[in-house]
């Protein structure tokens, strides 16, 4: 009898365990799981697997994540760098309607005018040190005194008129005399130095957004093997973002990133292919 007993409480517990296991398997969510190759052509050549490459799967796209970052650190403010600047009133008003902080290249003196030249007065002394005594002697010299601008408005403004309309027509006959003017500008150029603000402010954003996205959104890592596959599993439904981040994936002179959206569906694997075809924009070649 007792054995009976004992038999049956064995059975009762064995019942009881295995209605557990199936009740939680019940009630634990289904998974899915990305698998992935990832593949780069070089300019004319064949396609190479990614090898030895960390990959991220995210639960945010990695643009989105840029744009967060961002919002802490916002980019530095071109108007109030001009207002720091020690130009005259004319030049920083210019920068600001032109939205320029670079004096060089024909992008700064295609937007120069004659009555701009003779405006600012940066702009006058380095035109005038550039082609004062060239081209024939036709340089337009001012008849107009600063005095009279007080003693005999109107004569200051009709001979500063045909100063204007005697430069603007020298200009547009030779439209060679602007070149080297940014040459005669550069101990007063300030683009470096707004070049190297936003180059700063880039690196703090992008390090920004690595550090979220590898904290805050990251949902898996994996490394990609000699055939450039690799696998995540485990995952809960939904949409998530393969990236790896801030390092390309090189092949020759091809520097690509991805930021692909993944759907991934219970008790499913999605399968992705990565190549050149579904990269976001390449990565810029280094510096030389």
């Amino acid at each position: 009898m007792r054995k009976r007993v004992l038999l049956a409480a064995v059975l009762l517990c064995s019942c009881f365990s295995l209605w557990a296991r199936r009740s939680i398997a019940a009630q634990a969510p289904a998974t899915g799981s990305v698998e992935f190759a990832a593949r780069v052509m070089p300019s004319g050549g064949r396609f190479e697997p990614v090898r030895g490459l960390t990959f991220y799967l995210l639960r945010k796209s990695l643009d989105d994540i840029r744009l967060e970052a961002a919002k802490t650190d916002p980019p530095p403010d071109m108007d109030r760098f001009i207002d720091s600047l020690e130009f005259s009133p004319e030049l920083k008003a210019w920068m600001k309607k032109h939205e320029m902080a670079n004096l060089q290249g024909t992008d700064f003196t295609s937007h120069l005018t004659g009555e701009e030249i003779v405006s600012v007065k940066e702009f006058l002394d380095a035109y005038a040190t550039l082609n004062g005594g060239t081209h024939g002697g036709g340089f337009p010299e001012p008849k107009y005194k600063e005095s009279d601008k007080t003693k005999n408005p109107e004569k200051y403004e009709r001979e500063r008129a045909q100063y204007i309309d005697a430069m603007q027509k020298f200009v547009k006959a030779n439209p060679d005399s602007l070149a080297g003017l940014d040459v005669e500008l550069a101990d007063k150029n300030p683009g470096r130095r707004w070049a190297q603000m936003e180059s700063e402010h880039r690196e703090r954003a992008e390090h920004r957004a690595v550090q979220l996205a590898q904290t805050v959104y990251l949902a898996g890592e994996s490394e990609s093997g000699f055939d450039g596959h690799a696998s995540f599993a485990g995952l809960a439904p939904g949409t998530y973002w393969l990236t790896t981040l801030d390092t390309p994936a090189l092949a020759g002179d091809v520097r690509l990133r991805w930021d692909l959206p993944v759907t991934v569906r219970a008790g499913e694997r999605a399968m992705v292919d990565l190549s050149n075809a579904n990269a976001s924009e390449p990565a810029a070649p280094p510096a030389l």
